[in-house]
Order: C-alpha cells, then structure tokens, then sequence
C-alpha cells in the first residue's frame, strides 16, 4: 500500500478508559472521554462515530457501527509516566523506562541556589502552582524586586514568569536556557517554560510569548526517520517544542485548537507533497482537563467533531488521517493532573481497511505503522501493523 501523506491529529488529554497500572498513578476510575460524555449527559460526535469511535469505548451518546469509516482500536502505554512529550515521543518510537521528575513541593536547595547564581538574582515562589494564581501572588514583588517568580504543576516542568517590563522575553529566554542548561541528570526536567506576562497588580495577563525549551530525545523517533528520508515533517502546535525541533522541516506554532485545525487545513492545501503533518490540538488538557471543566471538555470535542470533515475533504487517495491522543486528563475527578490511561485510535483514508486494531501494546505501533507506510526506515520501536490496513 503506497502512501504520500500522513496526518496526525493528536487530541491532546483525550483517554479512554485506566491502564492496569493506574493505581501505581493514583488514576483507578479515570476514562477521561466516557467519563465527560456521563456528566455532561452525552456527547454528539456523528463524524467521530462514523469512523469508529463508538466501537472503541462505551461512551454516552455515541452507539457501535457495523460498518465503521475508519480502522479503529487503542494503545497502551508502555513507557513510565502520563505526560505530554512521554506520549508524544511513544507515538515516535522512544520507550522511557522513567518518567520525568515532577516536584509538587517545589525544587530542591540544590538547584535553586544554583540557578540564583547563574543569573545572578533571587528567585521568588519555587512552588506548585496555577500559572494565573502565581502572578497575582507575587506579580507585585516580582515588579518591585526584579526577582523571576519560579513555579511548577504536576507536570515535569520548570516555569519561570516574569513581566515583560521588568524582564524583557529576549532576556526571560536567555534565563530559561541557563535553567535547561542546569537541569540534567536526575533534575532533567520535561520542559523549561518561559512565562512573560504584563499588566498591573489585579490585572495581570499572561502574553502570547510563552517559549518552551524541552529536553532533546535520547535517539532516533519516527521524524528523524521521515525527514532524513526526504520528506517534509510539518509541526503544528507544540509538536516543535515536544521535539525540541528535531526532525522536522517546518514549525507552527499556534494558540489554540481552532488555529491548529486551520494550518493544518493550509498544509494540506499548499505544496505539501509527501511526508508528515502531526498537529497537536491541546486545548481538551491545557484549558479543560487540568482545570476540571468537563462542559468546556466537552463543547471543544464537539467543535472538532464538526470541523473534521473539513480536513477529511482535503485528503487525496493516497493519504492517510490518523486520530488519535497521548494521555488522559480526566476533568471528572478530583486530581487536576493527567491520568494514565489508554488512548484511542482511528485511522482513515481511501485505500484503508476498516478493521478493529485491537488494543495496541505501545503506542510505538503506531509510529512504526506510519514508517512502514510511507517506506521510511523503521522508529527504534514498535510493531508496525499496516498490513492489517490496506483494503488494495
């Protein structure tokens, strides 16, 4: 089966049901898409149902087809951890035996003294937090002192805000590039995050020019593969900073899910031949799922559901839609942190056999199916199941 592009849509936080190790997560119970559907009293997803969502899980509001559109399963994760670039970089082929350190009581003496030597300041916070909450409650000492307020969340993360009056973003980068620098080894953070803001006391806001400085991967992943094949590999959303850049002919970066579907919809209408477009939609984690919002989670899912036939109208025979996710974030339980759970699979396009996949034991399947695919050399790891695909 001879394939020209490949798109992935990655719904970014939508799970479907707690692996066998959620416990060890603190996730027993969390299925982030059935459990949205029950509390906002079902989900209309007639696109998404089409192809075979609905046989994948039990979800209020979507029923099992007998002739579904798209291939369908899901994935289990086999890497440690239930983050963003650990899912990311599974779908890619890196495995990680553990997960990235997080630091729900803050950082340790060992790298704040450091780091307040290296750009030569104080630091004010080094706690978890929400990201608004923390510039109320130190935007005005940040102000009055020129101290970077430093903070993280559940994620692995290391977030430094500063308001762009007092450090300007060229200079708040240059900060966060020392940080990186310093946070290696057992410290080696997912992702160091700028966090420029402006306002007053009362009013501030956070600013478009959050920059991510993520961690490299540790080997060869499924963009390498692809772009040292020849091929264009077009990043769209925060699918750059997950890959640290590597691996990928052109960044777009975007602010929202509405902005992702609309690039995405331009790539595959401009001179886009052959290769990969991997479009993160980030929206369902980022403002519904970590701030427990199943209405919002839910109205965002039906807004996708609705925009999909506009990329699928722009797909040619030989291209391939793949839908799929890298983590839960269910908005239904207490925790507002991801939750480790399966993640669902469809996968569309006119030469594709509609068949159950079943439950994948890696989410590196999918990238060694894509590989083969498009007959790129294959990700470290994998098993690639695009003979089970092709209806040709």
């Amino acid at each position: 089966m001879k394939v020209e592009r490949v798109v992935i849509l990655l719904l970014d936080g939508v799970g479907v049901g707690a692996l066998p190790d959620a416990e060890k997560y603190g996730d027993v119970g969390s299925n982030t898409l059935a459990n949205t559907a029950r509390a906002v009293g079902g989900l209309q997803l007639p696109n998404l149902e089409k192809l075979g969502l609905g046989n994948i899980e039990e979800i209020d509001g979507l029923q099992p087809i007998s002739n579904p559109k798209a291939a369908y399963g899901k994935m289990k994760q086999k890497s440690a951890g239930k983050d963003t670039i650990t899912g990311h970089w599974e779908i890619a082929g890196i495995i990680l035996d553990k997960p990235f350190p997080t630091y729900p009581n803050g950082f340790p003496s060992e790298i704040i003294d450091r780091f307040e030597k290296l750009i030569s300041r104080k630091v004010l916070g080094n706690v978890a937090a929400s990201g608004t909450k923390i510039i109320e409650e130190y935007g005005r000492e940040h102000m009055e002192t020129g101290f970077p307020i430093v903070y993280t969340s559940a994620d692995s993360v290391f977030q430094i805000a500063a308001h762009e009056d007092v450090i300007p973003v060229a200079e708040l980068y240059e900060i966060c590039k020392k940080a990186r620098k310093l946070l290696v080894g057992k410290h080696a953070v997912g992702r160091v995050i700028a966090r420029p803001f402006v306002g007053e006391p009362g009013q501030f806001v956070r600013t478009p020019n959050r920059k991510d400085f993520t961690l490299e991967p540790p080997g060869e992943h499924l963009l390498d593969c692809i772009y040292k094949a020849g091929m264009e590999v077009i990043g769209i959303g925060k699918v750059g900073d997950i890959f640290a850049g590597r691996g990928l002919t052109k960044i777009i970066k975007t602010k929202d899910n509405t902005e992702s579907i609309e690039r995405t919809k331009d790539s595959l209408s401009s001179g886009f031949k052959r290769g990969l477009i991997f479009t993160n939609l980030g929206d369902y984690d980022s403002r519904y799922g970590h701030r427990n919002n199943p209405q919002g989670f839910a109205a965002a899912l039906e807004e996708f559901d609705r925009r999909l036939p506009e990329i699928i109208s722009l797909l040619k025979d030989k291209d391939i839609l793949v839908i799929t996710s890298d983590h839960g974030c269910d908005p239904t339980t207490p925790s507002t942190d991801h939750s480790r759970e399966y993640v669902f699979l469809l996968i569309y396009g006119k030469g594709i056999k509609a068949v159950n996949l079943g439950i994948r034991n890696t989410f590196a399947d999918l990238g060694a199916s894509i590989a083969d695919l498009l007959g790129t050399p294959p990700p470290p790891e994998g098993e690639s199941f695009a003979h089970l695909l092709s209806a040709l």
